[in-house]
C-alpha cells in the first residue's frame, strides 16, 4: 500500500514538472518579444544570408518596384499639371 501512495506521488509530480514546462513554453510562445523577434529573424532571413551578406535577388526587385512606383509617381503628377 505505501509503495503504490509513493508511486502515485512520484507520478503526480512527474505530471506536475511536465505541465510546469508546457506551460513555461506557451507563455514564451505568446510573449509579445519572442513573436516580434521572430517575425525581425524571418525578415532579415530574407534579406540577409546565414553569413551576413546581403541578398540581391530579393533586394533588388524590391528597390526597384519602389523606384518603379516613385518614377510612375513624378511622371503622373508631371501630366496632371
Amino acid at each position: 500500500m505505501a509503495r503504490e501512495t509513493d508511486d502515485l506521488v512520484a507520478q503526480i509530480d512527474q505530471v506536475r514538472e511536465n505541465l510546469a514546462a508546457t506551460i513555461d513554453e506557451l507563455i514564451d510562445r505568446t510573449s509579445p518579444k519572442t513573436i516580434m523577434r521572430r517575425n525581425v529573424e524571418a525578415v532579415k532571413a530574407r534579406f540577409v544570408d546565414e553569413n551576413g551578406s546581403p541578398r540581391p535577388e530579393t533586394i533588388v526587385p524590391i528597390v526597384a518596384a519602389v523606384a518603379g512606383t516613385i518614377a510612375a509617381a513624378v511622371v503622373v503628377r508631371r501630366l496632371m499639371r
